[in-house]
């Protein structure tokens, strides 16, 4: 055992200290509410080190009358990562492992498509997104869910991704590195990682509602469903059952917790003093050091001034401002979060949204943020919501839409004649294109979810996947010869969510259809 024995009280009995901005707070939560037509969401405050703002509005289904409250789980996704990286950390303080360490030296089956980086690759690589895989490399086997690949596939998985670019040479977002730390902490603390995050995060500091790893929700409760929007209408999508199992990428994006729990975490990340032992200052400052650049959009500049962006363990760092500031987001279908501390102010705001909320959280936390750092603007969500709405019209105009497509129909198994078998990717697996049901279809085996019908437009192929949304339909693209036959995934829409992440899968045809 390694968790402190820290003395701390949960966010859930804290009593909200006055703060004359809670009606400016509301006001921008009503905002991001009726503009965005959320069906839920949960905001919480922290200022100079105290909970100033707690307010929730809608529903955990939408129109069944329960009411979102403080106590309501919700998915916070990549924010897991955090945690993640706090789970390290305590192992680094603890003497378990070193920064340094090779992945190796906890995991000896890993492996790289290079057998330079599998040598080199250490422990803190793992978390700043510097390993030279692309973008979303290998997402498709962590959504989505659920599905059937387990961690070991997943890092059997690594050694077949091509990587894009050099190993340390610049920044690329990926889930399946922390997929890895996860196993690295578990090796390391002779635990499973869900049970080093229960002791080593939850329970020493009081985070009583979160949940990791294979628990009950029927038992739990009071937890927010993600929606999607159905014409106007917010409708719950992907519902929890009765029992959740620890699924893969529990250590990329898995956690869910509440509104006390996230603002008690805020806290103590703001305030030692909160938790004293609990993470030493060496600690603490390499969660927050910039390690790995990241690169400083236009929009960046434009609404924040900033001058540096950076990955650290976890987090994201840049000035907003001239001021410091901390975040990260998560996302996972239906359901989007938001964390930013301003550490010099012992300042911070969480949002939790189940619905489909991209924007939405943009534009609250950039009001909610702009409130401490630029006060004198006077800005509110709303203007957030026209600058954004702005940039998509110029995007559309531009030609990053989903291009309009030749009459489409259903493909036929004559005509697709030898295209249509069993096809294997190295890391992905068996696929089918096969009639199932009357219908030429694409199934694969590891991920039942991917499942869609083969369409044909003009002389061109591509799958409608049932259930996903035409923003993720690929086209087929076949090449080689009666040899060796490739099929290759290509998106259709040029905004499609990385995590489809089609570029790295390439098929080769193995039998005929069973």
């Amino acid at each position: 055992m390694f968790a402190a024995s820290v003395a701390v009280g949960g966010a859930a009995q804290a009593v909200v200290a006055e703060s004359a901005d809670g009606a400016r707070f509301d006001a921008f939560l009503d905002q991001a509410v009726q503009h965005y037509q959320l069906p839920g969401i949960a905001m919480g405050v922290i200022e100079d080190g105290k909970l100033v703002y707690r307010g929730t509005r809608g529903e955990l289904v939408a129109g069944q009358g329960a009411a979102i409250n403080d106590d309501s789980l919700f998915k916070i996704a990549s924010n897991t990562k955090a945690m993640t990286a706090a789970v390290l950390a305590r192992l680094v303080q603890a003497g378990k492992l070193r920064w340094d360490d090779p992945v190796t030296k906890h995991l000896p089956q890993f492996r790289m498509q290079d057998p330079w980086v599998t040598r080199n690759m250490q422990v803190r690589d793992l978390l700043i997104h510097n390993s030279g895989l692309g973008l979303g490399a290998g997402d498709l086997m962590l959504w989505p869910e659920p599905n059937n690949f387990d961690r070991s596939d997943i890092i059997a998985g690594l050694a077949h991704l091509k990587p894009t670019g050099s190993f340390r040479s610049e920044y690329a977002y990926d889930n399946l590195m922390y997929v890895v730390a996860g196993e690295v902490a578990a090796a390391a603390g002779g635990k499973p990682y869900a049970q080093l995050l229960r002791e080593e995060i939850f329970q020493p500091l009081g985070m009583q509602r979160c949940q990791v790893g294979a628990w009950s929700p029927a038992a739990v409760g009071n937890i927010a469903q993600p929606h999607q929007r159905d014409g106007k209408r917010n409708v719950a999508a992907e519902r929890d059952p009765p029992q959740l199992t620890d699924f893969p990428s529990m250590a990329a994006g898995g956690v869910r917790c509440s509104l006390n729990d996230m603002l008690r975490w805020m806290q103590v990340l703001l305030d030692p003093a909160q938790a004293p032992g609990w993470l030493d200052a060496t600690q603490r400052r390499a969660l927050w050091t910039a390690h790995m650049p990241m690169p400083i959009s236009q929009r960046l500049r434009d609404w924040d001034n900033t001058h540096f962006y950076a990955y650290g363990y976890g987090w994201r760092l840049s000035d907003m401002d001239g001021q410091w500031k901390v975040a990260h987001t998560g996302t996972l279908s239906g359901m989007y979060s938001s964390l930013a501390l301003l550490p010099d102010r012992r300042t911070g705001v969480v949002i939790l949204i189940n619905g489909e909320g991209e924007d939405a959280r943009t534009a609250l936390m950039q009001a909610m943020l702009k409130h401490y750092t630029a006060p004198a603007g006077d800005v509110d969500v709303l203007h957030y919501a026209q600058l954004i709405e702005t940039a998509a019209a110029q995007r559309r105009s531009a030609g990053h839409v989903r291009p309009a497509l030749p009459a489409a129909r259903a493909a036929t198994v004559a005509e697709f004649g030898s295209k249509a078998g069993v096809w294997q990717d190295p890391w992905f697996g068996e696929v089918s294109l096969c009639r199932r049901d009357g219908k030429l279809q694409f199934a694969s085996v590891k991920s039942p979810r991917m499942t869609g019908q083969v369409m044909r437009a003009g002389e061109r192929w591509y799958v409608s996947w049932q259930g996903l949304g035409e923003d993720a339909d690929a086209w087929l693209e076949f090449s080689g010869d009666a040899q060796q036959p490739r099929l290759q995934l290509r998106a259709i829409d040029p905004d499609i969510d990385f995590s489809y992440d089609y570029p790295d899968l390439e098929f080769q045809r193995r039998d005929d259809c069973r």
